[in-house]
C-alpha cells in the first residue's frame, strides 16, 4: 500500500524578561496538535536568545512527539492490534535471569 503525505509545522516563538515561550502547531490534514514549551534564562547566565528559542522549541516539539505516540497507540488499540504486541516484538528483548 502506497501513502504520501504533508503535514505542516509552525512554531511560533516569543522572548521577554529572559523567558521563551514556543507553540508548535501541527496539521495533519485529518487532525491539528498543539505542543508548547518554554527555557527561562537563569539570572546569573549570560542571556543568549538563541539557546532559549532552541530549548524552549525542543520542549515543545518533544511534547508534540509524545501526543503523536499517544494518537498512535489509540489508533493501534482501535484498530485490533494491542501496545504490548507492539513493543515486545519491536522493543528489548525480555531478559530472565538463571
Amino acid at each position: 500500500m502506497s501513502h504520501t503525505a504533508e503535514w505542516t509545522a509552525r512554531l511560533h516563538l516569543s522572548e521577554e524578561e529572559r523567558r521563551t515561550e514556543v507553540r508548535v502547531d501541527l496539521d495533519t490534514g485529518s487532525a491539528h496538535l498543539t505542543g508548547s514549551g518554554t527555557a527561562r534564562c537563569n539570572p546569573v547566565d549570560t542571556d543568549v536568545p538563541a539557546i532559549g528559542d532552541e530549548l524552549a522549541a525542543a520542549r515543545a516539539l518533544e511534547q508534540l512527539a509524545a501526543q503523536l505516540k499517544r494518537n498512535a497507540y489509540h489508533d493501534m488499540e482501535a484498530a485490533g492490534n494491542s501496545r504490548k504486541s507492539r513493543i515486545a516484538q519491536l522493543g528489548w528483548p525480555e531478559m530472565t535471569r538463571s
